[in-house]
């Protein structure tokens, strides 16, 4: 292989790195962070807020490693359930205390496991166990494309939630019964040492963080030759293997680090859930994860973070006043407007951008049906405002399914690739800090100073741009090489 020329060299240490997004990147998730902890040592332990905290950031980083494989490595796997099941019976499994064995295990005399370990190496052997069984479940798996890989994988997570339940493995996994009495997430507390009183509260941070470290620990994978080759194999495989991209191998790699990561998760649910039962983890369970997923952008970490959080919060949270009947009286009326209009204005919002750069023709389409939609159901909920009390008799059990079906059904017609697309968070705020600057350029403009203060400002904000001696250098080193 040729050496590069001392010119081309000196070319690629001059390449300019755009800091500045990964500076707010970083403050954001120290931020989120602060918030998260001081929410828990100031809003009741009990809120609704904080079950989808936990669950939001269990299913965030079971939907990262499926996206590891999806949607970096190009292989359609549908057996997270399968994996999260391994890692949460792994979990529970080696943490139930010793004087809770005989509880537990009553049908099968206490169980044959006389040990416990602490919860950060039962949360390792989690990762180890999914991703054993993934290596074995990988060599035939593998060799299989496309749907027949999903089909494989499926039947894979059905069969393991059968063997689970067997009762020749009750005295390992308690057969059918459930798992419980093990340290959860809620276990995570400073206790005052004489009055045994609650100071401070860490379990939702401790789900942040166990998520966390595990996302970055996927992140720096994606961006290593790992994650290039995976990237790689995922847009061509024959032209990857001609680039003497070993397939077999790093599609196993992607497939057991996907897997590892996943029974981590499904550990993480099971400290969330406070016991356990191999038939929870059904084929639905897969099912929400990968539509998460297709939601956040296939190939965008960020996406699979955020549509994580907005699934619990809408499933768990945001949408359960729809499952009772109510009469909206004077006073309340108020309150569900206001929330109704600042989701229609929200949803406008996100349409507008998505679109901005389309076609004339199909801007001008997609804006007139979104005028529409928003003047009905403005003048719908206003038209109620001015009435005395309004009945709802639609609200009832199940519809607030029906009403999020529909929410994901309007996600994924109008934005085709997903929330994120493939961009991440640095991404983003690169193109708001563009925006800005195009912004304060024009009021430099305007104030007749183009050079003055908000210019200098604006162009402190833009991306930094290689210098023409670069792309030169690059050039004449690529001619001496040929």
């Amino acid at each position: 292989m040729n050496k590069k020329t001392p010119l081309l060299q000196e070319a690629v240490k001059r390449q300019p790195v755009d800091r500045l997004p990964l500076i707010i990147t970083a403050l954001i998730i120290v931020a989120v962070y602060l918030v998260v902890f001081i929410l828990e040592q100031t809003v009741d332990p009990t809120h609704m807020m904080f079950t989808v905290l936990k669950k939001g950031a269990t299913y965030a980083l079971v939907a990262v490693s499926m996206n590891l494989l999806n949607g970096f490595t190009g292989l359609f796997s549908l057996g997270q359930a399968g994996f999260m099941l391994i890692g949460a019976y792994t979990y529970c499994i080696f943490t139930i205390p010793m004087d809770k064995r005989e509880m537990v295990y009553q049908y099968f005399d206490g169980g044959i496991i006389s040990g416990t370990v602490p919860v950060v190496i039962a949360l390792i052997f989690a990762g180890i166990a999914a991703a054993f069984f993934a290596f074995f479940i990988g060599l035939p798996v593998l060799r299989l494309k496309s749907d027949y890989l999903a089909i494989a994988t499926l039947g894979f997570a059905e069969i393991i939630r059968a063997i689970m339940q067997w009762n020749v493995l009750g005295p390992i996994t308690n057969g059918s019964n459930l798992l419980s009495f093990y340290p959860s997430f809620s276990s995570f507390k400073y206790r005052d040492p004489v009055t045994n009183k609650v100071l401070l509260n860490f379990s939702s941070l401790t789900a942040f963080a166990i998520a966390g470290v595990c996302i970055a620990i996927i992140v720096l994978l994606v961006h290593s030759t790992y994650g290039r080759a995976f990237k790689a194999i995922r847009d061509d495989e024959v032209s990857a293997e001609a680039m003497g991209i070993n397939l077999a191998k790093h599609k196993m790699q992607s497939f057991i680090i996907s897997s590892a990561f996943a029974g981590v998760g499904g550990a993480m649910l099971a400290m969330f859930a406070n016991s356990i039962a191999a038939k929870s983890f059904n084929v639905s369970m897969t099912y929400e994860i990968l539509l998460i997923v297709v939601i956040g952008g296939i190939g965008s970490i960020t996406g699979s973070i955020v549509s994580a959080f907005l699934f619990v919060a809408c499933s768990e949270w945001w949408l359960r006043f729809l499952d009772t009947p109510m009469t909206l009286t004077p006073a309340s009326k108020l309150q569900f407007v206001g929330g109704f209009l600042v989701v229609v204005a929200l949803f406008s919002l996100l349409v507008f951008l998505r679109h901005r750069k389309s076609a004339p023709k199909k801007k001008k389409r997609m804006y007139t049906m979104l005028a529409v939609v928003d003047v009905l159901l403005v003048g719908w909920v206003l038209y109620f405002q001015f009435m005395g009390g309004l009945q709802m008799p639609f609200l009832r059990f199940g519809f607030r399914l029906v009403v999020f079906s529909v929410v994901i059904m309007i996600v994924v017609l109008f934005f085709s690739q997903g929330l994120m697309g493939t961009r991440e968070l640095p991404d983003v705020i690169r193109g708001l800090l563009n925006l800005l600057a195009r912004f304060l350029y024009w009021v430099a403009k305007k104030l007749g100073k183009p050079q003055g203060f908000w210019a200098k400002f604006a162009g402190m904000l833009e991306a930094p741009k290689a210098p023409a001696p670069v792309i030169a250098a690059q050039e004449k080193g690529g001619e001496h090489r040929g």
